[in-house]
């Protein structure tokens, strides 16, 4: 790798004290105090389209492919008009308003209205209305939520789960489209509902307080029936100045921004969303995916708009790089005005890492820095983040200014929990959820495990060291960290598998369930349109696994990372079975628990021939 200086970046300086109680826990604080936080999200929307009315707010690409602009000032208008309609009509915590399709410039403006008029909202996973076949996490989601206004951008696609989830009372609201039997109206008749909107968001923005319910973000469901997250004002108001106070360079200069991250989750709908709203930036509604399918279109837009700051999860990253190496035009365009990428989700493989390193030196002469930092939608989602000085794979840093983070010994492990501003108050309707997910102290349980990057020196940082659930004992009673485990183990194997499952518990030994990575392993196979169950059965296929395999073995240190078997599983995930979140990852006991079968076959005293074994 040819050495190059990092590009400069204004980060806040991330400073923090340990204190080390009698019982072996340890509190960690940053000693930067929280900066000034507004006292409603929406309030930058009317400071933006007053300072800056023209700049473009959001952009979408229309159905000719050319760009669709909303500018500061345009957007306040039309938000206010429908927040005044949404205001009249008997809406609130029991009865919000739920957003079924995905990221749109509707969906912004009724969702951005909705926070107007102190409306709790909740943007739903598009998936559990178009993948799912059985709608059951979308009835599940309903029936909590008992909305009284449900949102869809295009009526066609989201038609059968409507008439088939929806009841018949529910007003139904639409950009186009329209669902047989039953009415609908249209956002843009909204606007003009109520003639004297200014009396009456007057009234409404008098009622919002830091602890007045905003929105639901509902979790994964990865452990079952999805919970909703409250997120009060306060929450999203802390914590887009704890971020701001971090990404100090957003400050001076506003952001812009192309981003696909859906928001029905945390990271787009809340960290990415309001991080843009917030600094008066410019977001590209991305129409791509970080799939071999969806890839194309962030490489279109990216080819057209240089962004300042860039998040996406590994998987995406590593979709990109083959196109960074191959098209000079778009690499130029990506980081000429690049501030840093941000990464959340997973850990990212080190030749990801090393890529992106190669490609902005290719770009630009510098290397642009690459940082993540650690939280969930239960904390805004901004809890813990890496400076420039923690720049390296798994490092999540330190508590965001206003948060405390709590590490309790588990089991040789560090258990973190968080308290601050940012933090829910619980879940929606979930009482014993709620007292479960907090300690007797108020701080959440994240469920993760911290290590500390220089043990015992809390200035450097910390490294994510798994989820404490996932972890479990082999029958000699050596305990398997999962997490480190299975990060290891993907980025050995990189590039050819997209997520593994380890299993192992009260076993002899450890094995995996692999996931291909179905374009790699069609590239290695030379097989341009091969099936998974063609690739998990093709030699070249099995051969670098059994290779890859013996390699990481021979690196082990013992039976607690050391896999000694595994199998190449010949179909996808399913989101109906749970095994496959909506954001894309892997529900670790809903394969194992489905996949039963296979797994004893793995451990079986004379495994199948489609077992790869040491």
């Amino acid at each position: 790798m040819v050495k190059a200086p990092v590009r400069r970046v204004n980060l806040g300086q991330v400073d923090a004290t340990m204190e080390t109680r009698d019982d072996g826990a340890m509190i960690v604080r940053n000693t930067r105090p929280l900066g000034a936080c507004p006292a409603c999200i929406t309030d930058r929307l009317d400071h933006w389209a007053a300072v800056a009315p023209e700049r473009t707010w959001l952009a979408e690409r229309d159905a000719h492919g050319d760009w669709r602009r909303v500018t500061y000032s345009e957007g306040r208008d039309r938000v206010r008009c429908i927040a005044a309609a949404l205001a009249t009509r008997g809406l609130g915590a029991e009865r919000p308003i739920a957003i079924l399709s995905g990221n749109s410039i509707g969906h912004a403006l009724l969702a951005t209205a909705a926070l107007t008029a102190g409306i709790p909202y909740a943007p739903i996973a598009p998936a559990y209305a178009t993948v799912s076949t059985d709608f059951a996490k979308l009835r599940a989601v309903i029936n909590l939520l008992t909305p009284g206004l449900v949102f869809v951008s295009d009526a066609g696609p989201f038609a059968r789960a409507i008439g088939e989830v929806l009841a018949p009372d529910v007003e139904l609201v639409v950009e186009r489209g329209a669902v047989a039997g039953r009415t609908v109206r249209m956002l843009a008749s909204l606007e003009s509902d109520v003639s004297d909107s200014a009396s009456v968001l007057t009234s409404a923005r008098a009622s919002i307080t830091p602890d007045h319910i905003a929105k639901f973000l509902f979790t994964s469901g990865s452990t079952g029936v999805p919970k909703a997250v409250i997120n009060t004002h306060g929450m999203l108001t802390a914590n887009v100045s704890q971020l701001t106070d971090h990404f100090a360079f957003l400050r001076d200069e506003p952001p812009v921004i192309v981003d696909w991250a859906p928001w029905n989750h945390t990271a787009g709908g809340n960290h990415n969303f309001n991080l843009v709203l917030h600094n008066g930036g410019t977001l590209y509604i991305d129409e791509g995916k970080p799939t071999p399918s969806g890839i194309g279109a962030t490489v279109r837009t990216l080819r057209e708009v240089s962004p300042t700051w860039y998040f996406n999860v590994p998987k995406g990253y590593s979709a990109l790089l083959p196109h960074f190496k191959s098209d000079a035009t778009l690499r130029e365009s990506f980081f000429r005005r690049l501030n840093m990428m941000w990464y959340a989700g997973a850990g990212m493989a080190q030749y990801v890492w090393d890529g992106l390193d190669e490609m902005s030196i290719l770009a630009s002469g510098e290397r642009i820095v690459v940082l993540t930092g650690l939280g969930a939608t239960e904390t805004a989602p901004f809890a813990l983040a890496a400076d420039t000085t923690m720049a390296q794979a798994g490092l999540v840093g330190l508590p965001a200014r206003g948060c405390d983070l709590k590490l309790v010994p588990s089991e040789g492990k560090l258990e973190a929990r968080v308290r601050g501003p940012n933090i829910t108050p619980g879940y929606w309707r979930q009482p014993e959820q709620t007292q479960q997910a907090f300690d007797e102290e108020g701080f959440y349980r994240l469920g993760d495990a911290l290590r500390f990057a220089v043990p015992g020196d809390v200035s450097k940082g910390f490294y994510f060291d798994g989820r404490i659930a996932e972890d479990f004992k082999l029958a000699t009673g050596t305990w398997v960290a999962v997490g480190p485990l299975k990060s290891a183990f993907v980025d050995h194997c990189a590039p050819y598998v997209q997520d593994i499952v380890i299993a192992g518990l009260d076993r002899e030994f450890i094995a995996a369930l692999v996931f291909l990575d179905i374009e790699h392993c069609r590239a290695l196979a030379g097989k341009p349109s091969a099936s998974l169950k063609d690739l998990a059965a093709d030699s070249a296929v099995r051969a670098v696994f059994a290779e890859r395999l013996a390699t990481f073995a021979a690196s082990s240190s013992g039976s607690s990372n050391r896999i000694a078997r595994l199998v190449l599983v010949a179909d996808a995930p399913s989101i109906d079975s749970a095994e496959l979140t909506d954001k894309g990852s892997l529900n670790q006991r809903a394969v194992l628990r489905n996949r039963a079968a296979l797994v004893e076959d793995v451990f079986a005293v004379e495994p199948p021939a489609a077992i790869v074994c040491l």
